[in-house]
């Protein structure tokens, strides 16, 4: 009967406005690590839905035209960096035996933008709720760091506006902290952070497609039906502004609907599960983002990198 109460209690707090994903996420594990839980079955199916369901309200919250303003060089600087965290993400998965589904969502979700993408690509590349909660607690723990780290950097090295703001979106997972880090350091940042940032999300749908099709391994391609919702949802926001007021509102729904996903597949964590994945994801994640977060400010201070 407690179990219950204090789930129920955790889900309650996970849908307030007091609750970020990070914080959902870890409260969900707390209760995971200390509880049996009550509802496992029920809340793997549920979180499962409502995951498809909000990464297809998040593209609301996506407008084409400011990607588009980021210019074609940071379109092809995203391109670069995905693909080199992509290269190097798998390469590192291999020295560090991490299990394949679990080294391709933490390569996602540093390539692309953390939590989004790995919520989309995880349902299409077959993932277990324990491979989703190692890989989005991984992203999650980066992203706090970052949004601290990130500014001290900044100032450290006297980058520019334009600089930090460059070096925030290729480095830093999800796009809320992004957001976080841009804000502190400058104006200029917050702007060439978050378009560039919109640049490099794009990515979700044709690396999501992409996953579907290798996954299906030459069967008839069932594609993710969500994606293609996302991108809709995206052109709508876009192009209909006159339903500006109803897009905002299905974003924070879309918003609010992750964090509570995070606390439910938190929740489904157990010792046990720790105890069979080991280390290695969250290392492969650790080191992964510091390389790409030292390549790509090397880049950028020495010039090979600019808008």
């Amino acid at each position: 009967m407690l179990q219950k109460i204090l789930f129920i209690l955790g889900l309650l707090f996970a849908l307030s406005p007091f609750a970020s994903p990070p914080v959902a996420l870890t409260v969900g594990l707390a209760f995971g690590l200390t509880f049996a839980h009550p509802f496992l079955v029920q809340s793997q199916k549920l979180s499962k839905t409502l995951l498809k369901v909000c990464v297809v309200g998040l593209g609301f919250g996506m407008n084409l035209t400011e990607v588009l303003k980021a210019g074609k060089s940071g379109f092809f600087y995203t391109a670069l960096s995905i693909a080199f965290a992509l290269s190097v993400g798998w390469l590192l998965g291999k020295l560090l035996r991490v299990g394949k589904t679990d080294s391709y969502l933490i390569s996602v979700g540093t390539a692309i933008c953390g939590g989004s993408a790995i919520a989309a690509v995880g349902p299409v590349a077959g993932a277990t709720d324990d491979e989703m909660s190692v890989s989005l607690g991984t992203i999650f723990i980066l992203n706090s760091v970052a949004l601290i780290v990130f500014p001290l950097v900044g100032t450290w090295l006297d980058l520019s506006q334009t600089q930090f703001g460059l070096w925030a979106a290729l480095a830093i997972h999800d796009t809320s902290s992004v957001v976080g880090a841009g804000a502190k350091y400058g104006a200029g940042a917050l702007a060439v952070g978050t378009t560039v940032k919109l640049a490099r999300a794009l990515w979700i749908v044709p690396v999501t497609l992409a996953t579907s099709a290798v996954k299906r391994n030459g069967a008839k391609i069932k594609y993710p039906w969500f994606i293609g919702l996302f991108l809709l949802a995206a052109v709508v926001n876009t192009y209909l502004t006159f339903g500006a007021p109803v897009y905002t509102a299905l974003y924070g729904l879309a918003r609010i609907g992750l964090t509570a996903t995070l606390y439910l597949i938190g929740s489904h964590i157990s010792r046990q599960t720790l105890k069979q994945v080991g280390v290695r994801p969250l290392a492969q994640g650790v080191i992964l983002w510091l390389i790409v977060s030292v390549v790509s400010l090397a880049l950028i201070v020495y010039g090979f990198i600019s808008l």
